[in-house]
């Protein structure tokens, strides 16, 4: 098995980082956990085909974890795709998915290409799409795959998800989407080999945006990563969806300065990060970057 960290940002554009997407490969099979921006491209980076990535797991509808899906199914169509995708997510992917291809936003699109030969089997724009509820959400001759609702958007506007995969060999790897500190989620997790979780702020940007009243509290601490995270016993720790608090990108600065003092942004706030999570986990720990891979 091996994990390739597609995309390691959150939803503030930064040119270091795409958006959230994790792709694991098992033997010869493909499995995305969300289609962040830029995704499709970063396969590519790595190596990976994305013309036989065939099953993609949304942990939510945010944009900054879905919007490269009809990029990726577009263009993997023009690249020859052999097989129409499985897509397995909240309530609300059907409607998603609908709105973009033969009937939505991409519609003239694929009337014009549709014209050519080659470009005739639109049925690969047709994913058969999942919605999920807790539980065991998918199965195959490799993998299992078991969602647990996590605390990021109110469910009543939209569902959120964590996810685990356990291979039939007995590896797992649990990913969190976007979430507060979550008892589901810990058990969940519990006994990973992988565990990948969001540490979308530093502490001082956390508190920053608190006493300004800017936006949501509804993402996990590194404080509350490392207790959540000892708490699993989850042997390996990644810590990803970071709000680009490390740039040193005056544009991206400029943006961010909402969420936290510009004057106090930069690289050493992963420094930061990683010492606050270690205060409460031992485990062995990574701080995500693009296309770092991890291998079991």
């Amino acid at each position: 098995m091996k994990i390739t960290m597609l995309g390691t940002s959150a939803a503030v554009p930064d040119p270091e980082r795409a958006d959230s997407a994790i792709h694991i490969s098992i033997g010869d099979k493909s499995y995305l956990f969300d289609c962040g921006h830029g995704a499709t491209r970063q396969m590519i980076k790595a190596g990976i085909d994305p013309t036989e990535v065939n099953h993609i797991f949304l942990s939510h509808l945010h944009y900054d974890h879905i919007s490269e899906f009809p990029y990726f199914l577009l263009t993997t169509w023009i690249c020859d795709r052999g097989l129409s995708p499985v897509v397995v997510g909240p309530p609300g992917t059907q409607s998603f998915v609908d709105h973009l291809f033969e009937d939505g936003a991409f519609a003239k699109d694929i009337e014009a290409r549709a014209q050519y030969p080659r470009r005739q089997n639109v049925e690969i724009l047709r994913p058969e799409v999942r919605e999920c509820q807790p539980g065991l959400i998918f199965e195959d001759e490799l993998v299992s795959v078991k969602a647990c609702f996590v605390e990021h958007i109110p469910k009543e506007i939209s569902e959120c998800f964590g996810l685990r995969l356990d291979t039939k060999d007995g590896k797992s790897i649990s990913f969190s989407g976007d979430t507060a500190p979550c008892d589901a989620f810990v058990e969940l997790s519990k006994g990973v080999d992988v565990m990948i979780h969001e540490c979308t702020f530093p502490e001082e940007a956390i508190e920053f945006r608190k006493k300004v009243k800017v936006g949501t509290w509804a993402h996990t601490s590194p404080i509350e990563l490392g207790k959540l995270a000892s708490e699993a016993r989850a042997k390996c720790l990644i810590a990803t969806h970071f709000a680009s608090f490390d740039s040193l990108n005056p544009v991206v600065q400029k943006t961010m300065g909402v969420h936290m003092p510009q004057e106090i942004m930069g690289p050493h706030q992963l420094d930061l990060v990683e010492k606050d999570i270690k205060k409460s986990y031992s485990g062995e720990l990574h701080l995500a970057y693009d296309l770092m891979e991890i291998e079991l």
